[in-house]
């Protein structure tokens, strides 16, 4: 059989699969065609060197905003694809059922990288997000109806993985726990998984954590006070415990505000790591504190969590939360998405969403991806991107998002 891709010489590392050895990967037709120690080089059309690498299922971003210019708070995937060694990139209720057609057409259908998506049970979708203009989509309950979700969760079965709700002070103003509620509802009548965002109450995390069902995703797992999950002491909160125990997935969703440092350390010292590495990347954290999920998992790995675990937290597991088994892993049969990434020795400095710092010695880097079996390496510029964090609180919209895009006129 002639391949159309042979990454060769890389430690795959699948832990879908249970493997860590030495191995080549050749992709033929879209899909993984052969895993084997020694796969001869004269039988494919394109070569990748991965010695020295570490060759694993593409990564799958469970948490981002990539609806670029429909929303104020998305990014490009494209931009971000190769350089983070994602090949999956899941939105998590950007769009809602008013404005999710046009998130397809515009966005998901026109990218080279694939995105899914969960449903926003605001209608609207998430539309007043900013540094500027903080409207929560869920502050008024007229936006929240359950059978506009339904509906377009069924439209787009093909792209839709879920129901998302983003509860709190910040995104349901004085709507409390209804949001949730609705958007329990909605995902149940459509046979999919809620995913609850928590920012500062109310509602609390107590009020929230008990509706959630088995594989709906609690996201912002590791968000500081208030509303965190453990105690001023550090002891993990016994909700957080029977939630876990319930089967109630834990996502990391690092985002702008909701990831600390001394919660993760807290939570992992307990042997409650995230289920879900994630990104939440969007315009407003992509210069910094989350930057992409490679970041995101770099940190984790610096906080003594394993690498193959860090690996199955942003490929096996995402996967599985969306019912995805095609995605996730490299068994032979599956889809052609690769990563290829590095271990890169020296001095980086983290910051968490509190402005907490730490220090570490390597941090993950991505040499390239496969998407479907096409190669598309990593071109963007190699610099120490972490310790270049930007904050954005004196600009406006339009200027972060002409830096990011450039300018309307160019």
């Amino acid at each position: 059989m002639q391949f159309d891709l042979l990454l060769k010489g890389g430690r795959l590392i699948d832990p879908a699969a249970g493997l860590d050895a030495p191995r080549d990967v050749a992709i033929a037709n879209g899909r993984i065609a052969a895993v084997d120690a020694d796969i001869p080089a004269d039988r494919a059309a394109q070569i990748v060197d991965a010695g020295g690498c570490i060759v694993t299922p593409g990564l799958v971003d469970l948490h981002s905003h990539v609806y670029w210019g429909g929303t104020s708070l998305g990014v490009d995937a494209d931009r971000l694809a190769a350089k983070s060694g994602t090949t999956t990139f899941i939105d998590a209720g950007s769009a809602g059922a008013g404005n999710f057609l046009g998130f397809r057409r515009h966005v998901i259908e026109r990218s080279k990288v694939r995105i899914l998506a969960y449903v926003n049970i605001s209608f609207a979708g998430i539309f007043g997000f900013s540094q500027t203009v903080s409207v929560g989509e869920c502050s008024d309950l007229r936006l929240c109806e359950p059978r506009e979700v339904i509906a377009a969760a069924r439209e787009h079965r093909d792209v839709v993985v879920g129901v998302k709700v983003r509860s709190g002070r910040n995104a349901g103003g004085t709507s409390g726990i209804a949001p949730v509620d609705l958007a329990l509802e909605a995902a149940d009548q459509a046979g999919l998984p809620l995913m609850a965002h928590i920012d500062e109450p109310p509602p609390g995390r107590s009020e929230v954590l008990p509706r959630l069902r088995k594989g709906d995703i609690l996201t912002h797992c590791f968000r500081p006070f208030p509303n965190a999950p453990v105690f001023a002491s550090g002891a993990v909160r016994p909700d957080m415990r029977l939630a876990r125990e319930r089967g109630v997935i834990f996502d990391l969703g690092h985002g702008m505000g909701s990831f600390d440092f001394a919660v993760a350390r807290a939570m992992l010292e307990e042997g409650l790591a995230p289920d879900v590495i994630s990104s939440d990347v969007h315009l407003y954290c992509v210069d910094g504190p989350a930057f992409d999920i490679l970041v995101c998992m770099s940190k984790l790995l610096a906080l003594g969590m394993p690498l193959v675990e860090v690996l199955r937290a942003a490929t096996q597991n995402p996967a599985q939360a969306i019912a995805r088994p095609d995605l996730g892993t490299l068994a032979v049969g599956t889809v052609g998405d690769v990563a290829v990434l590095r271990q890169r020795p020296g001095r980086f400095t983290f910051v968490d969403a509190v402005g907490a710092s730490l220090v570490a010695d390597q941090r993950l880097v991505c040499e390239g991806i496969a998407i479907g079996g096409a190669w598309w390496p990593n071109e963007a510029p190699d610099h120490n991107e972490t310790e270049r964090f930007e904050a954005h609180a004196s600009h406006t919209h339009v200027e972060v998002a002409a830096r990011h895009f450039g300018h309307g006129h160019d």
